[in-house]
């Protein structure tokens, strides 16, 4: 089951468990059950003086197991094999479960022992998700800290029957007490606020009471981070507001291109962003939506950013790096059937339709690499390509069609997502060259045409193109005074991350170039702000 190499991986992170508790497995005959077998012998094996295995379980769900903790009343099981992706929430698990102390802050751990209710949570995820594990973690965590929290890990693969009878096509998928509670990639913190309704108020209060900055970044992706770096390194005050940090780099499976780093993923690069942030003593404040932005009332004031919970930070200069999301085909039944076979992550979700018929809307890079991925999963690909011919790189569309169940379809535009018994069951599209409409019959659509910037919050105040994207001259400049932006939401041309990290860098340069330029009466005042502001608070 495990290698002798991640044996002795293992064996290492074994022996920080400092607390005895038991693996408690439920079994059946079946294959995956065996596996399970051995890998909690060879789990117990590793730390047999803390750690017990018994194989007398009980529970509905077969193979599954449970670690419990002795003396205490936490539930936490995992139903199938969480290997994959999910074999770090594994060992994780392990250690938490044995006593060591998570590397989250302790306010978050308060805030979870303090929910009150009965929250049981079941988790449903596949082994080649790499959004899953976040939310496998968080919960996994929340049920070893809060014994009135419940946690259940499905693999979907395992449990093929459950997926089917409650209409999963999307991981993770959460459901508490039986009901859908949310899917997707969540943080702890958001899974926490969710419930806990007083949170966002308080948060806002704590948020509207800092000081302002000198820099004030609103975003926290690669060109955040680098601009955070940059400005940080600078000696001045520094703070990122980001809604999710690593941004759209957390949905990215493979990234090869970054220079210096051979091979990595999206959450490992993501972490790396966050963590060379922190180094730095950058204030980040994560799970923050931009709501409004307003410019300084004169020359050298302090601009003021607006956030969704109602806080307000303000900030001499700010940096806008809100970055980009996945496009929508918006046409019928996209909204109505998203989760219910509409999906965007083909390796998150694509083992969910294994065996079935499926289709790539968007014939660019990223959606001749989600066919070719399907392909080798699904029964058949259905490709749809609205120009004439396939955008794609010439060495990934010869891959593709050498594919013997891929068809593709090129000048044909979507038209609607058709749909029964609340999943879809087929796609619409128009041949453009003939004007006759075709329907082809399929259970999942993977949607795959580009990118659209996150700056709706930004009309009326900052000067936008006809894309949406924010204008920027050679040094980041927007057309307020210190106000800057890099990165996807920009007019600069290419969307990739190294780019991105280097308009970030350039974008921190030019705001500590304005800073140091600013009049020293006006600096002066700014210096005087946060003694004000916090009079005011006090008030």
């Amino acid at each position: 089951m495990l290698d002798e190499q991640l044996k002795t991986q293992l064996a290492a992170y074994l022996e920080r468990v400092q607390q005895p508790f038991e693996l408690v497995a439920s079994l059946d005959d079946s294959e995956t059950a065996r596996d399970m077998r051995e890998l909690l012998t060879t789990i117990q094996s590793l730390r047999s003086d803390k750690i017990t295995l018994r194989t007398d379980g009980n529970d509905a769900r077969k193979p599954s197991f449970s670690l419990q903790r002795a003396g205490a009343t936490n539930s936490l099981r995992f139903a199938g094999l969480p290997l994959g992706h999910e074999f770090t929430s594994l060992v994780l698990a392990l250690l938490w479960t044995g006593g060591h102390p998570p590397k989250v802050e302790q306010d978050v751990i308060d805030s979870i022992k303090a929910l009150d209710g009965d929250f049981n949570f079941e988790v449903y995820m596949s082994l080649t998700c790499h959004n899953c594990p976040d939310v496998v973690q968080a919960l996994s965590l929340m049920a070893i800290v809060n014994p009135k929290i419940k946690t259940t890990v499905i693999e979907g693969g395992a449990f093929q029957q459950e997926v089917t009878e409650r209409e999963i096509m999307a991981v993770p998928m959460v459901f508490l007490n039986g009901q859908v509670f949310g899917s997707g990639r969540m943080s702890i913190e958001e899974i926490v606020a969710k419930l806990d309704t007083g949170a966002a108020a308080r948060e806002a209060a704590k948020l509207s009471a800092k000081a302002p900055y000198d820099v004030l970044i609103v975003g926290g992706g690669p060109a955040g981070a680098a601009a955070a770096v940059y400005a940080a390194r600078k000696g001045i005050r520094t703070g990122v507001a980001a809604e999710r940090f690593g941004g759209q780099v957390n949905d990215t499976l493979a990234i090869e291109n970054y220079i210096s780093v051979l091979e990595t993923d999206g959450p490992k690069f993501a972490a790396a962003l966050e963590a060379h942030t922190r180094a730095y003593g950058v204030d980040i404040m994560n799970l923050q939506r931009a709501d409004k932005l307003i410019p300084a009332a004169e020359p050298g004031g302090l601009i003021s950013v607006q956030m969704a919970n109602g806080a307000t930070l303000q900030s001499k200069t700010v940096i806008l790096s809100t970055g980009a999301r996945w496009r929508n085909v918006n046409v019928p039944g996209e909204a109505e059937y998203k989760n219910k076979g509409v999906a965007y992550c083909p390796h998150c979700d694509g083992p969910l339709f294994k065996g079935k018929r499926t289709a790539v809307i968007g014939g660019g890079n990223s959606g001749v690499e989600a066919a070719i991925d399907l392909a080798g999963i699904v029964a058949h690909v259905t490709l749809i390509e609205f120009a004439d011919q396939l955008k794609a790189d010439a060495v990934l569309v010869n891959k593709l069609k050498s594919l013997p169940n891929v068809t593709i379809h090129t000048n044909a535009q979507t038209t609607e997502i058709t749909g029964a018994d609340g999943k879809v069951n087929g796609l619409k599209y128009k041949d453009r060259a003939t004007n006759v409409e075709h329907l082809v019959p399929l259970e999942g659509v993977f949607v795959q045409i580009g990118l659209v910037p996150n700056t709706e919050w930004l009309k009326g105040t900052v000067e936008l193109s006809k894309f949406g994207e924010i204008i920027v001259d050679s040094h980041g400049r927007t057309n307020i005074p210190g106000v800057f932006a890099a990165g996807d939401c920009t007019t600069v041309p290419f969307k990739q991350i190294v780019i991105a990290a280097g308009d970030g860098s350039k974008a921190a340069l030019s705001a500590f170039d304005h800073l140091i330029r600013m009049p020293v009466v006006a600096a002066a005042e700014g210096a005087k702000a946060p003694e004000a502001q916090r009079e005011a608070v006090a008030a």
